[in-house]
């Protein structure tokens, strides 16, 4: 089997500029473990585009279907916020499916607020006008069900290769700019935060495109 390509910011911004300038609306699928940079690398790809046409590009981020604690705290699932199970996986799944049909004036979104561990519903509106949909998050590959519902709802995937030293780095001062202690922190990023990017790098489908960023 080939090698998947590797692609950086610029290569991507210009193949996804080009598919939209054929009119259609184009979904990108951006993955990777936590602490990979996906957040980063959506908002500057859609800086980007938007430099280059404005308007062109919006991002919509996994992390607004996570379950409220609502549900996951009687569910026994807190500790593991994060893992596949605490998404709504069926909400991101129709999410996109009525951004695909590209019939409705915009499509409310939710957003999530890492300070205060919640998801604001409706907080971003992705208008028709809108080109190029920037989906990030850590599962979008995920080979398992009900994840493999969104294989066919993609144009683009692209999987970001990082270490897993680099991503203990990152998680763990992720942990501590939200103001944990660093035993806090290494707690959630050992008990929690690694076992997930475990198992998006070893659960993911091959993406179209690698982007190394770490």
């Amino acid at each position: 089997m080939a090698a998947t390509p590797q692609i950086g910011l610029d290569g991507l911004a210009t193949l996804l500029a080009g598919r939209a300038a054929a009119g259609a609306r184009v979904v990108v699928a951006l993955a990777g473990a936590p602490g990979s940079g996906k957040s980063r690398l959506a908002e500057a790809l859609v800086t980007q585009l938007n430099a280059h046409a404005p308007g062109m590009a919006e991002v919509l981020p996994m992390d607004g279907f996570h379950f409220d604690d609502l549900h996951l705290v009687p569910a026994g699932l807190r500790a593991r916020k994060g893992a596949p199970e605490t998404f709504d996986v069926g909400g991101l799944v129709h999410t996109l499916r009525r951004l695909r049909a590209r019939d409705e004036a915009a499509v409310a979104v939710p957003v999530f607020d890492r300070k205060i561990e919640i998801a604001r519903a409706g907080a971003r509106l992705i208008g028709a006008e809108v080109q190029v949909i920037v989906v990030e998050g850590n599962y979008l590959l995920f080979d398992r069900a009900p994840w493999g519902d969104l294989a066919l709802l993609f144009d683009v995937t692209v999987f970001l290769d990082v270490p897993e030293a680099v991503l203990r780095d990152r998680l763990m001062a992720r942990w501590r700019d939200l103001g944990l202690s660093a035993a806090e922190a290494a707690a959630k990023v050992n008990g929690n935060d690694l076992p997930n990017a475990r198992a998006v790098i070893e659960g993911s489908r091959r993406a179209d495109y690698r982007m190394v960023n770490g």
